[in-house]
């Protein structure tokens, strides 16, 4: 099965991000920001107990769910960035709060062969191709449709070792 594949540690080195997207209802879509926001939240977040930036949240936007993966209800996001201010770790980049949000549906299914951010990205961080699930080589699955290279956060890696 084909999957959309971003590689979080070139994308998250871009001056600016000028991928496209080709999703119908927001075609102003920068292309690549919900995708960014959705493999970090998965990969990179620190999934902290009391989690500051969900308790910033005065309009409840952002849920820590039963996994541990943060949601963030962009009905509710008024794009204050007090989440973004709250976390200890800086995990949550002010430009993935933006107002107006779209998701990515992954251009799976449809006709077009290779989606518009993958012929977009100029630094080649977006593809869609066959991949396995790799965590040797930091690859890991977010979803069905979603491949992501990204060193993902494990708190055992912080913790001293037992002798």
């Amino acid at each position: 099965m084909k999957r959309l594949f971003v590689d979080l540690e070139i994308c998250s080195n871009c001056p600016k991000c000028i991928v496209e997207c080709s999703y119908f209802y927001h075609p102003q879509n920068n292309g690549i920001t919900s995708l960014r926001e959705y493999a970090t939240f998965s990969l990179v977040c620190r999934q902290c107990k009391e989690a500051p930036c969900v308790n910033s949240c005065y309009h409840n936007a952002l849920e820590k769910q039963t996994d541990g993966i943060l949601k963030r209800y962009t009905f509710l996001c008024t794009s204050c960035k007090s989440c973004s201010i709250a976390c200890p770790f800086g995990v949550i980049m002010p430009e993935f709060i933006e107002y107006l949000d779209s998701k990515c549906d992954f251009c799976i299914g449809k006709p077009e062969e290779i989606p518009l951010c993958v012929k977009s990205c100029p630094y080649k961080a977006v593809d869609l191709k066959e991949i396995e699930e790799d965590p040797l080589n930091n690859i890991y699955f977010v979803g069905k449709a979603l491949a992501v290279h990204s060193r993902k956060w494990i708190k055992e890696d912080i913790l001293p070792k037992k002798k």
